[in-house]
């Protein structure tokens, strides 16, 4: 099989500007291994906003490890057991941090446009504009029932709660 049949590029279908089109189907078929050292962006044009905050959400998830891995880890690491130390521990303790980050930023772009995961966002935009999304006074009546739901339910549930413990301290349990 030839490389470019194994990354899902089909020669013929190369356009005049030298650009491949890609075949979805064996496009489909790779894993997200091999989807790590691949640049293409899968259907760019579908599922944008989707794919977009999903891609933001991983990229904050990685950045508040990649703070929290340089908080715990890092910090108390003696780089002078190893022979580093002053300048080089230093650039050893915060290139460490960005190599975890850079890999974790890599991690969420290629992640949001493996074709599996990227056909569930497209999917997942194309179902969210078709929900019937309320104006607002009808967002307000909504709410407004909620709460007074909740309430109700808070106050029935604490009035069981005076029964029970008149009926246990009656009875000599409490």
């Amino acid at each position: 099989m030839a490389h470019s049949e194994r990354l899902g590029v089909n020669e013929e279908m190369a356009n005049k500007e030298g650009e491949y089109a890609f075949d979805e189907a064996a496009m489909a078929k790779r894993s997200l291994g091999s989807e790590l050292l691949a640049t293409n962006v899968y259907k760019r044009s579908q599922g944008r906003i989707v794919r977009q905050v999903t891609c933001l959400v991983v990229w904050t998830i990685v950045a508040l490890g990649s703070w929290r891995f340089f908080e715990t880890v890092m910090k108390e690491f003696r780089f002078a057991d190893y022979g580093l130390e002053g300048a080089t521990a230093e650039t050893a303790r915060y290139g460490a941090v960005l190599l975890v980050l850079a890999a974790g930023v890599w991690f969420g772009y290629r992640l949001v446009n493996w074709p599996r995961f990227a056909d569930f966002l497209i999917s997942v935009e194309s179902e969210m504009n078709k929900v019937s999304w309320p104006v607002r006074s009808e967002l307000v009546k909504a709410s407004m029932v909620v709460i007074f739901t909740i309430f109700f339910m808070a106050m029935l549930l604490f009035c069981y709660d005076l029964v029970w413990q008149l009926i246990f301290s009656t009875l000599g349990v409490s």
